[in-house]
């Protein structure tokens, strides 16, 4: 389970969070929903370690990994896919795959994990990832994320501009996860029916502030305008 308490967190002298509280349970798909630039993405970095945050803390099956760097966070069981995807361009795919089992838990995985979650990825083995298309290269982001075996994985919108016939193998990546028991997902996400169809449990913030949750089944097409609507 990941646990994040009292966390409080910002850029310079700019608070971006203010004392957020969340629970990912084990083996679940939480959603974490709200207008652009209400700090979703510094949570998730603040989670991973690569924001230092001014209070609060970041717990993992137990473990306190508040003070932990980035490295030791991935080391510990925190996979992240950042939004942008964050794939090494002029390294192969293959070689892309290798750096997810030389930054996950040690021993935990094996590079044909990595296309059984994707397996076209499998053809495209020894081509530069900066030549995959966008959803290749999200697809790519993941199976790297997944092959060291995390314990939970925070997702940064992995469905952004990616075309629908990829965002349904991303979606079904995402239920294979969570169908699979033993990994968390901690999912940032405005594809309102994409979160629905792959969550079962939804917090929604503003100013940086966690303001409501609940179960998938109350995000509702009312919730969805009072919280998303610009």
């Amino acid at each position: 389970m990941l646990t994040v308490s009292g966390l409080t967190a910002g850029y310079g002298q700019s608070l971006v969070l203010h004392e957020v509280a969340l629970e990912v349970p084990t083996g679940k798909v939480v959603c974490l929903i709200g207008r652009n630039g209400v700090g979703k993405t510094t949570l998730l970095k603040t989670i991973m370690g690569l924001l230092r945050p001014r209070s609060g803390r970041v717990i993992l099956d137990g473990r306190d990994l508040t003070s932990a760097p980035p490295h030791e966070r991935a080391r510990a069981g925190l996979g992240f896919v950042p939004q942008g995807r964050g794939i090494f361009p002029y390294l192969t795919v293959r070689e892309n795959l290798l750096m997810g089992l030389e930054t996950g838990r040690v021993g935990s995985g094996k590079l044909d994990q990595g296309y059984e979650l994707f397996p076209g990825l499998t053809a495209m083995a020894e081509r530069p990832a900066g030549r995959l298309s966008g959803g290749q290269q999200q697809q790519l982001a993941l199976a790297r994320a997944m092959i060291g075996h995390p314990r939970v994985l925070l997702l940064d919108e992995p469905t952004e501009g990616i075309q629908p016939s990829v965002v349904w193998e991303i979606e079904r990546a995402v239920a294979a996860i969570r169908e699979g028991g033993d990994v968390s997902v901690l999912l940032v996400e405005q594809f309102v029916e994409f979160a629905i169809g792959v969550s079962d449990a939804f917090y929604v913030m503003e100013k940086g502030t966690i303001v409501s949750q609940g179960s998938s089944e109350q995000l509702t097409e009312h919730a969805v305008r009072e919280y998303l609507a610009v």
